[in-house]
């Protein structure tokens, strides 16, 4: 890790929480049905092959996008530990972005050497990818912030490390901005799971 990062990671939370530019939470009802299921979207994992979102049916889906140069990018291990304590339950799913102040620069290979060497990803990483909205977004990231396909959702990341949560059904139920701890209780209360 560079010392920029480490610095990022220092005081990076701090400032983004002083500056009020973390996104805040928001939620919906389980009771919005998505107009397109997301397990039909394509998408394409970090080593370049095809990801099967139907893997995700019957458990939690937590989506994350990812930036290596980030404040928040410790969170990385914090996802890690979450998903290795509920695999069975939830599944985690991360894009790296670059659509913020180039905090993503690396190639696909970089990106996924980075985040095992550091962090011990394990979790599934999709190829990099903007998550913002304009004609080049991420399929996935177009149902997450379209209400026409998600039912109820029009909020795109405002940051790196936003975290979207879909139950077990398919059904968007929570949007959490990127200072939500993903250990912390508010995530905990979303997925349902112990901490």
């Amino acid at each position: 890790m560079t010392i920029r990062q480490q610095l990022l990671q220092t005081f990076y939370p701090a400032l983004m929480k002083l500056s009020g530019f973390a996104q805040k939470k928001h939620t919906a009802s389980h009771a919005v049905i998505p107009i397109v299921s997301i397990y039909d979207l394509e998408v394409i994992a970090i080593n370049g092959e095809p990801f099967d979102l139907h893997q995700a049916a019957g458990k939690k889906l937590m989506i994350v996008n990812t930036a290596s140069d980030c404040g928040y990018t410790k969170q990385l291990g914090a996802l890690e530990s979450l998903w290795q304590k509920h695999s069975k339950q939830l599944l985690i799913l991360g894009f790296p972005s670059n659509d913020f102040r180039e905090q993503e620069t690396g190639s696909d290979q970089e990106i996924a050497a980075f985040c095992q060497k550091n962090y011990g990803v394990s979790f599934p990483m999709m190829k990099k990818a903007g998550v913002v909205i304009n004609p080049n977004q991420q399929p996935v990231y177009h149902w997450l912030t379209d209400p026409a396909q998600n039912g109820w959702n029009k909020t795109p990341p405002a940051w790196n490390f936003n975290k979207f949560i879909v139950d077990e059904k398919g059904w968007l139920t929570h949007v959490f901005g990127a200072s939500a701890d993903p250990l912390g209780k508010e995530i905990a209360k979303a997925l349902q799971l112990p901490l």
